[in-house]
């Protein structure tokens, strides 16, 4: 099993959701969705990220979002920033994705919402942090919108979210996307070959 720690947030995770489930199925494994929020693992163990996105034009920075669009065109997705609204406050979307896990009605949604959220966002452009839009990608994805809305509210669902990343920071993860395969962590989309490898050599 893959233990696939996210948040909706992310460009590098959008691209790593895409890519990793066809890697998945090629090697008979299953992947283990984990829900976070990236913002509280960067408040606690990586906080020099937030000075690092400070200057857009720095050489590194530059950089950065060439490599994302070049990696974003390899993958076949489309990802811009919303202007006003990067990065976004993801919390809404996550604790919906822990939600949909837990629902016996819904949970088979898990996967089209989360691919839905990230277009909306990053092809679209669109603010998931507004109830408005997440009730429209809730009736894309055939997620009841009532339902969604009432279930983000409740404490345990809140809890589960906070859980997931306190797990996520005391495995040693510092962003997403994040991924371990038993005890070995990799980081990042470009990281996904090393983590096939080590899958094989575990199934060896």
């Amino acid at each position: 099993m893959i233990d696939f720690y996210f948040d909706v947030s992310s460009p590098w995770t959008y691209l790593a959701f895409r890519n990793i489930q066809p890697m998945a199925k090629e090697l008979n494994v299953s992947i283990n969705w984990r829900p976070v929020l990236v913002g509280g693992i960067f408040n606690t163990v990586n906080q020099r990220m937030y000075a690092s996105r400070e200057d857009s034009n720095s050489p590194r920075n530059r950089y950065v979002l060439k490599d994302l669009q070049d990696c974003a065109r390899q993958t076949g997705v489309n990802v811009g920033f919303p202007p006003k609204v990067f990065p976004v406050n993801s919390v809404k979307a996550m604790r919906g994705c822990i939600w949909l896990q837990r629902s016996e009605a819904f949970k088979a949604q898990l996967l089209p919402f989360v691919e839905a959220t990230f277009a909306a966002y990053f092809t679209r452009q669109e603010d998931i942090s507004q109830d408005n839009v997440l009730t429209s990608i809730c009736s894309q994805t055939g997620v009841d919108t009532a339902a969604f809305a009432a279930g983000i509210t409740q404490p345990g669902i809140k809890d589960a979210l906070k859980a997931n990343t306190d797990e996520a920071i005391a495995r040693g993860a510092f962003g997403v996307p994040s991924f371990f395969t038993g005890n070995d962590m990799y980081f990042g989309n470009d990281r996904l070959e090393l983590l096939r490898l080590a899958v094989l050599r575990a199934q060896s």
